[in-house]
């Protein structure tokens, strides 16, 4: 592992997707609340990033990813409006893809809504940044987050090759 790896082992950034939200006629009501459960579970987490959906929504990536941080979360811009284009700017960043992560993020929002079938998120992993493009709702977030919190940790270490309950030397 170089060591700019080690160093961003632990950091995390989050993307918000609004063009709105970026312009100031809406207010971002889901960044703060992913920002803060990162922080939970020890991961040094700037402030959201709040980008218009599009270009700056992968250019955004992008740098996160050449800053080598352990996860990169977006949120909005995954919906099936013309101007959802979330998918479309991270999913050709994606070298290992875990499409079973989305799989569970509808599943879960499927109970309580059947909107939750229509997000299009991408989920996996761009050398060794883990990427997920949750939904932009609260509810959605919230659904994401909760299937992350099962497989977060067990996936990571797996992903640098020591999985979890692999730590210990026998």
């Amino acid at each position: 592992m170089s060591s700019a790896t080690a160093q961003g082992a632990r950091e995390a950034r989050v993307i918000v997707s609004s063009t709105s939200a970026a312009a100031g006629t809406a207010a971002d009501r889901t960044g703060p609340s992913i920002v803060q459960w990162l922080s939970d579970r020890g991961f040094s987490t700037p402030p959201a990033a709040v980008v218009a959906d599009g270009d700056p929504v992968g250019a955004a990536v992008r740098a996160a990813i050449d800053s080598e941080v352990a996860i990169v979360l977006t949120t909005g811009g995954t919906g099936i409006s013309p101007t959802d284009n979330t998918p479309e700017q991270v999913g050709p960043l994606l070298e290992v893809q875990l499409p079973g992560l989305i799989e569970s993020l509808r599943a879960r929002g499927a109970a309580v809504t059947p909107n939750a079938a229509l997000t299009r998120g991408v989920a996996g992993f761009a050398g060794e940044t883990f990427i997920m493009t949750l939904p932009g709702s609260p509810g959605g977030v919230r659904d994401g987050l909760a299937v992350l919190a099962e497989v977060l940790e067990h996936m990571l270490g797996q992903r640098s090759g020591t999985p979890r309950g692999q730590h210990s030397a026998r």
